[in-house]
This record gives C-alpha cells, sequence and structure tokens, in this order.
C-alpha cells in the first residue's frame, strides 16, 4: 500500500516510517523545510515539503495514496506561543483530514493520546468509556478538540477513521517529556522525585508503531478504537526501573503532592515572563497530567489485531542507553 505519514521525522512518526518500510509499503512522508530527515531518508521513505497549516502540501502529498497515517501533533506542556497548540492540533487536524476525503484515501489512522479522556470515573479505561469532563493541559485538550473534528468527519462525511490512543510513550532517543524527565534523573538534576504513588499508562515506541501499522493493514475496522498500553505504574515504580538501569541513587527528597503542584504553578509563572521553558520541565500542565491519569486497559488491541506489548522495563533501559550514547 501507499502511506502518507505526517509528523515521519518526530519520535514516533520515525518509528512508524521504519515499520511501515518493513512491511513492504511505499512511504511518503510529510516534512517541513527545517526537519531532520536523514533517518526516514535512509530508510527509502519519499519526501513531500509542507506542513499541517498549509492544506495545498496535504492535498499535493497525499495523491495517489491509499492511507493517511495522521501522526503530527503538537506535543509538549509548555510552549511560549500556547496557540501553536490550537494551530497545530485542531486546525491541522481538520487541514489533514479534509485533505484526505479530497483525496480519497482508504483508511486514515490517526494518532490521539489517553490524556484526551482525562480523568472519566470509571475505571480501567476502555475504547467503550466516554472521556471525562476536564483535560488537564493544553495539549490535552487541543488533541481531545481535533478527535471531535476527525470523528465529525467521519459521521457526516464518511471519512474512513480508525483512531489510537497512545499511553506515555518510551524508548530510545525520546526528546519529547517523558523522555527529558528520565534524563533528569539519570544526569542527578532533579533534586527531589514528585508524584511517586500516582499511577501512568506506559507504552513503547516500537509497540505505537506496530499498532497504527497494524491497525492500517487490519480489514473492516473502520470506526475502531485502539488504546495502545502495556502497563500502568506509579511513577515511583518508573523512578526505580530508571535507577537500576542506570545504575544511579534516586534523590533522597521526596516532594509532598500538594507542594509539586504548587512548585510547578510558580515555575511555569515564571517561565510566561523569561520565555524560556520551567526549570527541570517542571510545566503546571505536566504535573497535573502526571498527578490525575486513571488506569488504562489496552487488551483489545491484542486481541484484534494480534499485538504483544514490551515490558515496559525493555523501554526503559533502551532510552537510558541511548542517553549515554
Amino acid at each position: 500500500m501507499r502511506a502518507f505519514v505526517t509528523g515521519a521525522t518526530g519520535f514516533v512518526g520515525s518509528q512508524v516510517v521504519r515499520r511501515l518500510v518493513e512491511s513492504g509499503h511505499e512511504v511518503a512522508c510529510l516534512v517541513r523545510p527545517r526537519s531532520a530527515t536523514s533517518f526516514i531518508q535512509g530508510l527509502g521513505a519519499r519526501l513531500v515539503r509542507g506542513d499541517l497549516t498549509d492544506k495545498p502540501s496535504l492535498v499535493a502529498g497525499l495523491a495517489g495514496a491509499d492511507w493517511l497515517l495522521s501522526v503530527g501533533a503538537a506535543y509538549s506542556f509548555w510552549a511560549r506561543d500556547r496557540r501553536s497548540y490550537r494551530q497545530v492540533n485542531v486546525a491541522g487536524v481538520r487541514n489533514v483530514m479534509e485533505a484526505a476525503l479530497e483525496t480519497s484515501v482508504s483508511k486514515v489512522i490517526h494518532i490521539s493520546s489517553v490524556v484526551v479522556y482525562g480523568k472519566p470515573t470509571v475505571s480501567p479505561v476502555t475504547e467503550d468509556v466516554p472521556p471525562g469532563p476536564l483535560r488537564f493541559s493544553e495539549y490535552a485538550q487541543t488533541k481531545y478538540e481535533g478527535d471531535l473534528v476527525a470523528w465529525a468527519l467521519h459521521a457526516e462525511r464518511g471519512l474512513p477513521l480508525v483512531m489510537v490512543y497512545p499511553g506515555g510513550v518510551l524508548g530510545p532517543d525520546d526528546p519529547k517529556p517523558s523522555g527529558q524527565y528520565i534524563q533528569s534523573l539519570v544526569r542527578g538534576q532533579m533534586p527531589a522525585t514528585i508524584l511517586d504513588d500516582a499511577t501512568f499508562p506506559f507504552v513503547h515506541v516500537n509497540d505505537v508503531a506496530d499498532g497504527v501499522v497494524r491497525a492500517a493493514e487490519t480489514p473492516g475496522n473502520i470506526g475502531a478504537r485502539y488504546i495502545l498500553v502495556a502497563e500502568n505504574l506509579t511513577f515511583g515504580a518508573i523512578n526505580q526501573l530508571v535507577a537500576e538501569a542506570a545504575g544511579i541513587r534516586l534523590p533522597r527528597m521526596r516532594m509532598p503532592d500538594a507542594m509539586a503542584v504548587g512548585t510547578a504553578a510558580l515555575l511555569t509563572g515564571l517561565a510566561r515572563v523569561t520565555r524560556r521553558p520551567p526549570l527541570f520541565g517542571l510545566s503546571l500542565d505536566q504535573v497535573r497530567t502526571m498527578g490525575h491519569s486513571p488506569v488504562f486497559d489496552g487488551h483489545k488491541a491484542e486481541r484484534e489485531l494480534g499485538m504483544t506489548y514490551t515490558p515496559v522495563r525493555e523501554a526503559i533501559r533502551g532510552a537510558v542507553e541511548s542517553y549515554r550514547r
């Protein structure tokens, strides 16, 4: 099949491209002018210059494609200009989904996130559980609104949509918040651990790529949703796995949860003034997200897509090794 991938140079997107190529699919990738493309070019992917905010480039890139794999997103828990979340995660999603309709692709796989669920009253959360009323970051809120755009186009105009919801994605060479957190622990930059008892769902980046491609390859699943979560672990357990993989001692101090929220609020306020990311990456959006996640059930993807999840321990080991390289 001929696949068009957005977000192809990112942490998840690059592994989706790798998995597609390994499975024998022909791949074209949307890339911005300054994107680092050596990895996906080395895989043999064709490059299409453009942007999610540039609809004509999306239509041109999707011409002749069978599948759209919509991976691109504004993913962070702090940004100098918070309008960028809405520009990419809502308006950009509308652009690429409408372009998919105009070019008559046969299937769209859109990568959402478990954070769009907020904190439902039901636990564990499955694909049949509706999202809670609140989300805990601008990233989560705009991803949720972008999802609604995609589902509306599915209902009203027949967009051939399948949506996947990864948990916190871990693995080698992660430049995003999860990877930054692990790097801070490994380098001894965290003066204290935070939210040790809070639980969060995690998954290996390779499993996300596998699930995305399997969702594309599986017939008869238009309209399906798949949560991709291997394990639900406390941050205290994650800290221990990082310490074991890196051979380090964790900080002696454990910050009380209320103090962590207050400190994050203070550092986020300072970041607005300095226009530089909060110290230790401790933004209020990130701390609220860490502290409010329910337990998620990723078994549907195993049953229907034939997936086998990688232990989170291996994802963390790979991450630690990559940072030391």
